[in-house]
């Protein structure tokens, strides 16, 4: 039986993908290069840290752990900055009705994110109220496909795995919560998260009777 929902939030709940690129660019572009779009996909479900790593690999820049610190931290603050704006109107569709049918079915929710501005994202967005848990990269210690983030959700809503579904829009999310052990559904394009138990679009007209009837497992 399905008791939780756990949802990443970077392009389940919000697209906050571009504010991610602006920031991380304008950090490419201050260190002497460019990075495209494709490129910035790579980075969906990645640490801040690695992240950096992989975007100084691609501008062939290398710096130490200090630099690197100061780097990351930068970009955070410009992100911050850009976050700082964000309204309901930027919750994905669809989100909002089929978190508001989980609570009338008595379903435990919680977020696994690793970005450390989840709570952030959630107070600007009015969705706080909604989870039962917020796990994200300030209580955890390794990364996706780990499946650390969603364990810590589980454990916080008092539930297991096989009790529990994930929602995530990248791959090594799709992977950490096939290796927790987790239902995993994949909200995107079915060429990256095909290895999912089901993938949906979006949440536009989606319901927990269709969730249920899409899952190999009986309620």
């Amino acid at each position: 039986m399905i008791k939780g929902c756990i949802f990443d939030l970077d392009g389940v709940i919000v697209d906050t993908a571009k504010y991610h690129f602006q920031a991380w660019r304008r950090l490419a572009n201050e260190l002497g290069f460019d990075f495209t779009e494709e490129e910035n996909e790579k980075l969906k479900g990645v640490s801040r840290v690695e992240s950096l790593k992989l975007i100084l690999s691609w501008g062939g820049v290398e710096k130490s752990p200090e630099e690197q610190a100061e780097l990351a931290a930068r970009k955070n603050e410009w992100y911050v900055e850009l976050i700082s704006n964000m309204t309901p109107e930027e919750i994905l569709p669809g989100v909002k009705e089929f978190l508001d049918e989980l609570k009338l079915e008595g379903i435990k929710i919680a977020l696994g994110s690793a970005s450390k501005n989840a709570p952030a994202i959630l107070e600007r967005v009015e969705l706080t109220a909604y989870f039962d848990a917020i796990i994200d990269g300030t209580k955890t210690t390794r990364s996706k496909p780990d499946p650390q983030v969603f364990q810590l959700g589980a454990e916080a809503l008092g539930l297991q795995p096989s009790e529990t579904v994930v929602f995530e829009d990248a791959p090594k999310g799709i992977d950490a919560a096939l290796n927790g052990g987790f239902w995993a559904v994949g909200v995107g394009d079915p060429a990256n998260l095909g290895h999912a138990h089901l993938v949906i679009p979006g949440f536009k007209d989606f319901t927990f009777d269709k969730l249920i009837a899409a899952l190999p497992v009986k309620s």
